[in-house]
Order: structure tokens, then sequence, then C-alpha cells
């Protein structure tokens, strides 16, 4: 049987490098030896230039991997472009009543990252102002394993749509009180995929925990883009070609 002095000593001269990042399953303890939770480690900073971390302008999430998507009520056509400064855009084409459209996703890429149950994203945003931008942090596979960080549409200015696809998940329809969620407003988002629940954080405050979770063996890849409505359900902008929509994404990490 291992003496707890013995275990004191062997935690506490690591106690210290543990609590900076630990490797998976790893816990932090204080100075007296007594067991901590977990230390989550940040394992994704994302950067909208990596062409290791995204491929851009593709994605199962579109019929025959893109570029279009007009059964989704979307007039985008996605562009090979990548994002500097997190900056999503929508350029409005010659002719088609298109727009090409930025979108992101880990799905195909070198490092081919995947959010798993119990991670935690965090995010920074600055929304579009302009009618029929529709920007939105997800996550696909397979034809589904979808969660939505965030979806929104100016027309309902101080609303954020939730929403938890897999299996019986939830949803909701977020009005913010304070009015931080607006047109041109810089909002932090953070969402929690519990094997349970999935929760879902606006500016460090609780607003909605699904109660239903994504399972524990759920694991999806990422995409971050600006799609545009077309008129079904979100007013469509108007604007001659080279008119421009754009959202920010300031940051995105995922903690496991």
């Amino acid at each position: 049987m291992v003496r707890w002095s013995g275990i004191r000593s062997w935690f506490g001269t690591r106690a210290g490098r543990w609590r900076r990042g630990a490797p998976d399953g790893a816990v932090a303890a204080s100075a007296d030896g007594a067991v901590a939770a977990p230390v989550a480690r940040t394992v994704f900073t994302a950067d909208f230039t990596s062409t290791r971390q995204w491929v851009a302008g593709r994605s199962s999430a579109y019929p025959n991997m893109g570029p279009t998507n007009r059964g989704d009520h979307k007039l985008d056509h996605l562009v090979h472009q990548y994002c500097p400064g997190g900056v999503f855009a929508a350029v409005a084409r010659p002719g088609d009543g298109l727009w090409d459209c930025n979108l992101l996703t880990t799905e195909g890429s070198p490092e081919a990252f995947q959010l798993r149950a119990g991670d935690v994203l965090r995010a920074r945003v600055t929304l579009p102002t302009g009618a029929g931008a529709w920007p939105a942090i997800w996550t696909w596979r397979d034809g589904r394993n979808e969660v939505d960080v965030f979806e929104y549409h100016p027309d309902n200015p101080n609303l954020l749509e939730l929403s938890n696809h897999v299996g019986n998940g939830g949803h909701l329809y977020w009005h913010d009180p304070a009015g931080a969620v607006a047109p041109g407003g810089t909002v932090d988002l953070r969402t929690v995929f519990g094997a349970r629940s999935v929760d879902w954080y606006v500016g460090g405050r609780r607003v909605f925990a699904d109660g239903r979770g994504v399972g524990a063996g759920w694991h999806a890849y990422l995409i971050v883009n600006m799609s545009v409505s077309d008129g079904t359900y979100h007013p469509k902008p108007s604007g001659p070609a080279g008119t421009r929509l754009s959202w920010v994404c300031h940051s995105l990490t995922v903690e496991r």
C-alpha cells in the first residue's frame, strides 16, 4: 500500500506544471496533496488562414460537397478562400443571384480536428449588420452530428439560435434582454458539449441547457461560415454585384 505522505510529495512536485496544461486525464493537486478536478487544456486554437487546420469552400454538409445548397434556403456559392483576421464574408455575384461565401471546416484537413463529448468551445464574435447575412459556428459529421454554437439573422436583431440536432436534442431562440446581441455587437460565447446536456453561455451567463446532450461517443468536425438567406424565412439581401456582407470570429478555442 502506498503511503499518503509519498502521494503528497509526488503531487507536490508536479502540481504547478499540471495547472499550466495537463495531459488527458490529468488532475491538479493543492499544496497539501488534495486532489482537485481534472484540469482542462486547450487542444485547438483557430487560425483562419491555416491550410493544416481548415479546408476552405467544401463541406459534406452541402450536396456534392458544394458549392451550393439551395435546398437549405441559402444563396451560397462556396469559394476556396481563407479568412484572415477571422473575417467571414459573402459577396454578391454578377448574373446568377448567388453570393460567394466563406466556409471553413476541419473536415478533410491535414489535422482533421474533431470536437468530442465534454469539450468546451469558446468564441468571441462580432455579428453582421446587413439583411440576409446568416453567420454560424456548428459541427457536422456523416450527415448528422450537428450542434449549432450559434446562428444569427440581423432581422431578428436580439436573437441567437442555439440548437442540438443530435438525437432528440433541444433548441432555443434566445432573446438577449441586455441588448449585447445586436447587429454589429460583439459577444463572447461558450458551449459545453456534454454527454448528457449541451450548455450555451453568452457573456459568461448560462442561457440554455438542453438536458439531452450529445452522448458519450459523439465527435464531429467544426464549421465556421457565412451563409446568405434566400428570402424564405428571412429577408434576402439586395444590392449590385460586389455588395458585401461580413462578420468576424475574433477568436475560437476548444478545451478538453
